[in-house]
């Protein structure tokens, strides 16, 4: 069975730092795309940031500079940096795999909770 776990939500002040990781069950590389999403109250799920089995990465205007996604293809798990935090980041962050041949179809998480207050 094919899954994606998140781990390293929590409650932190503004301007400080969290990572969040996304583990992979079996190999990282049936997944193309693996991104991070978040859904903050009253919101859509809106993309946040994406990286390409490659390494190509892209990111949501709103976290540009604060933000990075990198991959540890050996620990099959995908990171999120998230540094300068803001209230407007309080969500719930959710990984997606985008799955390759056999494995086609997008694979989410149950999704890890980051609050941003003082």
């Amino acid at each position: 069975q094919v899954q994606v776990v998140e781990s390293g939500g929590g409650l932190v002040q503004p301007g400080g730092s969290l990572r969040l990781s996304c583990a992979c069950s079996g190999s990282i590389f049936k997944f193309s795309l693996m991104g991070w999403y978040r859904q903050g109250p009253g919101k859509q799920r809106e993309l946040v940031a994406a990286i390409t089995i490659n390494g190509s990465t892209n990111y949501a205007d709103s976290v540009k500079g604060r933000f990075t996604i990198s991959r540890d293809n050996a620990k099959n798990t995908v990171y999120l940096q998230m540094n300068s935090l803001k209230p407007e980041d309080t969500a719930v962050y959710y990984c997606k795999g985008h799955g390759l041949g056999y494995f086609s179809g997008d694979y989410w998480g149950q999704g890890t909770q980051v609050t941003v207050s003082s």
